[in-house]
């Protein structure tokens, strides 16, 4: 079976978690010939952790990277060779595979690798002293040092160029300080690529590490496109709906299948979290719709299930602020001006002046360490409905039709939604 991984964006919320997850179990109940993985590419905020964690859902494991590794083309052999056995053995295995390399141990631990090359240097050495010896040789004998071994995590690219420039046929291969294997010159041959399926995001600079070397399957998203290029015709499901995970529950309908009371409670997870209890604009009829069938299937009621949710959200004034900003940040480059929009929920602004100054120097920081013109950060209260707008300097500002509270900081009464409410004001500040 085919391994393939379902990711969502850098700074991974609610959304693409859950999705992703939903979405691992949908296709493993269609397709039996691979195995589909649900994978996060960054670390959850930490009120996310304890909104999965309260509600006992398991978080899809980190995945740093789609760079194929040493482990990808990594060989083993299931027979052992002890280093005190006659080369004769050897060489019955050569006449059945003609290996270029073949591991050898002693007493059950890996010793090294023993090459033609080696067999070869011992007789000529044996024929150019004049002494050449009737006796087989042990296999220990003829073995000479291996090089530096490679790790299994090692990138195979650099790892191709490692073995380009040895003398040797093979490199062991570790995993940490185990022996997992070796790798000869054959296995570089072509680099193998990982097979991905990308949710709630569709463009490269958002997705996973390598996402260039991949192959891409699917896009199942609500974002604006500005999709990455593939080599194939791939399925595309993109729907302006609230969340990512409604279009996931549609997709089980639409193939004629109920998700599991588990995958179900993730899904109304996801779903109320990015629409922030269906009462952001970004909320559609079947959005509300798809929360109330999932809400009936785990038997809990749409209000309390929300309210038990963001209940367990970290509270700002504890948090730290550059973490709490790049929770949900994402970049854009609109007009040759490269942005930057966070976003943090909580459930009351009450608590704002404890902790606006720590987030207004931290987003300068996130502003600097990547590269951008222009910094915000929505402070969102999902309960009542109403934001506030911290803001690095730009000349931009000025021409965004929020009230200035104070220095950096706007009020935004009403506003709840980065994509569709926010973000377009900034681009059209811009144009100004």
């Amino acid at each position: 079976m085919s391994k393939v991984y379902i990711t969502g964006h850098k700074n991974p919320d609610l959304d693409t978690v859950c999705s992703a997850y939903g979405y691992a179990a949908l296709k493993n109940l269609l397709d039996k010939e691979n195995e589909y993985i649900a994978v996060r590419c960054g670390h959850l905020s930490t009120s996310a952790k304890k909104i999965l964690e309260a509600l006992k859902i398991t978080v899809p494991p980190y995945m740093p990277d789609v760079y194929p590794k040493v482990k990808d083309v990594c060989l083993s052999y299931d027979k052992k060779f002890e280093a005190n056995e006659l080369l004769t053995e050897i060489a019955k295995e050569y006449k059945n595979t003609n290996p270029s390399v073949t591991p050898v141990f002693e007493n059950g631990k890996f010793k090294g690798l023993l090459s033609i090359d080696d067999i070869t240097a011992w007789y000529m050495k044996q024929i150019s002293s004049g002494t050449v010896e009737e006796r087989i040789p042990k296999i220990g004998e003829v073995m000479r040092k291996d090089d530096a071994p490679l790790q299994a995590m090692d990138l195979f690219e650099e790892a191709k160029i490692s073995l380009s420039t040895s003398v040797k046929r093979g490199l062991t291969v570790f995993d940490g300080e185990e022996y997992v294997g070796f790798v000869t010159r054959r296995c570089f041959l072509k680099a193998p690529r990982y097979n991905v399926i990308l949710m709630d995001h569709n463009e490269s600079r958002q997705s996973i590490k390598g996402i260039e070397t991949a192959n891409i399957l699917e896009i199942i998203d609500h974002h604006r496109l500005d999709a990455l290029k593939t080599e194939l015709p791939i399925f595309i499901d993109a729907e302006p709906l609230g969340s990512t995970c409604t279009i996931v529950y549609e997709l089980y309908k639409r193939k004629g299948f109920e998700p599991t009371l588990d995958v179900a409670k993730v899904l109304l997870t996801g779903m109320l979290a990015d629409t922030l209890i269906l009462k952001s604009p970004t909320t559609t009829a079947v959005d509300v719709s798809a929360a109330k069938e999932l809400a009936d299937i785990c038997s809990v009621d749409i209000s309390e299930f929300g309210a038990e949710m963001f209940s367990h959200m970290e509270s700002l004034s504890s948090a730290d602020p550059e973490k709490a900003i790049l929770s949900d940040f994402k970049r854009y480059t609109e007009k040759g001006t490269n942005i930057g929009i966070g976003q943090c929920e909580a459930t009351t602004l009450k608590d704002l002046d404890a902790y606006k100054g720590k987030f207004i120097e931290a987003l300068e920081d996130v502003r600097a360490k990547n590269g951008l013109d222009w910094a915000v950060v929505m402070i969102t209260d999902v309960m009542k409905e109403n934001s506030v707008l911290i803001t690095t300097d730009y000349r931009a500002v000025k021409y965004l039709p929020y009230k200035l509270l104070e220095s950096k900081v706007l009020d935004m009464p009403g506003v709840m939604s980065r994509k569709k409410q926010l973000l377009p004001e900034m681009l059209y500040a811009l144009g100004m």
